[in-house]
């Protein structure tokens, strides 16, 4: 009888998990594991689940590990949970020569910038970050991965190269996979903008796309869009928030807003929904954010506003007033 969809992926997950930790394990290893990444949403959050109990299993004695996968297991109580013990399984039987290294475990911290602030910070492996304003991101490394979360915010990566630990960003559905490389990565809601500065990157959609970017390219990720764009910059350019510019190439106002707004204590609003279609172009410096509001209605349809403490931007010819 053909096992259910689910369980298949977890068990395939399993074997992936202790692929990438074979001894014999290269480059071509994670290409393959990359490019089954690609194939389906669900093969990432599998291969996620797999990481997490491997950890538990791996931190447990004989007795303990029967009673998790017993915990993952029993079908007439929580039978959403046999693919589950099916995987477990594969990880007991096959792994366990793995899970008792003492250097498997895995390292997670989360580290967060606050509004006009930004921190630096170097991973156990070398590799530096460097988070820009009001930015969140989680780090995960263990011996067969460098993971991290970029929950918001923009953040430059230079990333010291190891093919048998893949160092992997994840922004909402989009993952990025370090080729030895330097590149930022801007997440704006479920938008993603990464711009390569150095070497080179492989990016997943989430959806079975996938792109390759070099030095002097940037991939853009939009879900209203069906397809990720690839587009030309200046390598110099990349990360230019740290010299207190932020650049725009076309990029909608709601973007440039919420970037705005991470360096700015009081926020901006949009108060006029026909100003989403607008885009923007050119450098608003950090520390001269007011200066660019006087001069944006010179440029774009739109009146500046002062409401109630906030600052609202309005689109020319609106019959609102100030309350």
């Amino acid at each position: 009888m053909p096992r259910p969809a689910h369980e298949q992926t977890l068990r395939t997950a399993a074997d992936w998990w202790m692929r990438l930790r074979a001894a014999d394990a290269g480059e071509r290893t994670t290409e393959e594991w990359l490019a089954w990444i690609d194939q389906d949403a669900s093969h990432l959050s599998a291969f996620e689940q797999i990481g997490e109990m491997a950890e538990r299993l791996g931190q447990a004695g004989a007795v303990t590990r029967a009673r998790l996968v017993a915990e993952f297991a029993p079908a007439r109580v929580r039978p959403r949970w046999v693919p589950l013990a099916a995987a477990a399984a594969v990880l007991l039987a096959v792994g366990l020569g793995y899970l008792a290294w003492p250097d498997r475990g895995s390292t997670t911290q989360r580290y967060a910038s606050g509004i006009g602030a930004r921190l630096e910070i170097r991973l156990a492996d070398g590799s530096q970050i460097v988070l820009g304003a009001a930015t969140a991101l989680r780090t995960r490394l263990d011996d067969g991965r460098r993971a991290v979360e970029l929950e918001r915010g923009e953040a430059l990566f230079r990333v010291v190269h190891d093919p048998r630990r893949p160092f992997l960003v994840r922004a909402g559905v989009v993952t990025i996979q370090d080729i030895g490389t330097a590149f930022d990565v801007r997440r704006t809601g479920e938008q993603v903008t990464i711009s390569v500065a150095e070497g080179r990157v492989r990016v997943a959609d989430g959806h079975g796309g996938s792109l390759e970017a070099g030095a002097g390219q940037a991939i853009r990720f939009d879900p209203a869009h069906p397809a990720m764009q690839v587009i030309a910059i200046d390598p110099a350019q990349v990360a230019t928030w740290r010299d207190g510019r932020l650049d725009f190439d076309n990029e909608p106002l709601p973007v440039v807003v919420a970037n705005i707004n991470r360096y700015r204590p009081s926020p901006l609003r949009i108060g006029d929904a026909r100003l989403e279609a607008l885009t923007f172009t050119g450098t608003v410096r950090t520390d001269a954010i007011d200066e660019w509001l006087r001069t944006l209605p010179q440029v774009l349809p739109v009146v500046v506003r002062q409401q109630a403490g906030s600052t609202v931007l309005e689109r020319t010819g609106s019959d609102r007033r100030p309350r």
